[in-house]
């Protein structure tokens, strides 16, 4: 934990605009590797790294609509007190070495900026987002240990479509974890978020 973040911080994000240009030089850098489809070199015995044909976008294609809640549908506090218990009963991520906190925020999405979380990660960009993912997605803040963060998801996408824009944004929050480590070609990654009711993300 640090400085705690002012939340007029998280405010003054216009998150369309910055994931747009932030979108516009990922793809500068990433385009040449996208195009290439010759395996990289690897040591022997070593399988190579899968060809990553990265999204399927020319420009910045906007935010992932609103999952919609249906009366049929768990609250966002439910599943997040799943993936809880989930943790606890697996021991999954080092969460018996966690801690209960009480944060002042009105909403979940604010938690880290309140206790000014530090994990390499760009914090009000990273809030801005989580504060939208809230909103479309049912997303709650389940626990932070190191530099790792994971997310529940009441509402995920249930579209290929949908998860493709979807997965640019997890792309987009820089988390070293996204398509990178490990290597996971664009497609796979978000195929895999269709219907999936938890997000992890890490920052090295």
């Amino acid at each position: 934990m640090g400085r705690p973040l002012g939340l007029d911080h998280v405010d003054a994000v216009r998150l369309e605009e910055v994931l747009a240009t932030d979108f516009a030089e990922y793809r500068r850098r990433r385009l040449p590797f996208w195009m290439d489809s010759t395996p990289a070199p690897a040591p022997e015995g070593i399988e190579p790294w899968p060809h990553d044909p990265g999204p399927p976008f020319e420009q910045w294609p906007g935010l992932a609509p609103q999952m919609p809640a249906a009366s049929v549908d768990r609250k966002p506090e439910e599943v997040a007190a799943s993936l809880l218990a989930w943790f606890i009963e697996t021991g999954q991520f080092g969460l018996d070495e966690c801690r209960l906190v009480l944060v002042p925020a009105r909403r979940g999405s604010d938690a880290l900026a309140s206790i000014g979380w530090s994990a390499e990660a760009p914090l009000s960009l990273l809030c801005a987002l989580l504060r939208s993912w809230e909103d479309r997605f049912g997303a709650q803040v389940v626990a932070v240990f190191g530099r790792e963060l994971h997310v529940s998801v009441a509402r995920p996408p249930v579209e290929a479509e949908h998860a493709n824009l979807l997965a640019l944004e997890h792309v987009l929050s820089t988390a070293n974890n996204i398509v990178d480590d490990p290597p996971t070609p664009f497609p796979e990654y978000a195929t895999d978020l269709v219907g999936r009711t938890s997000w992890s993300f890490w920052w090295d």
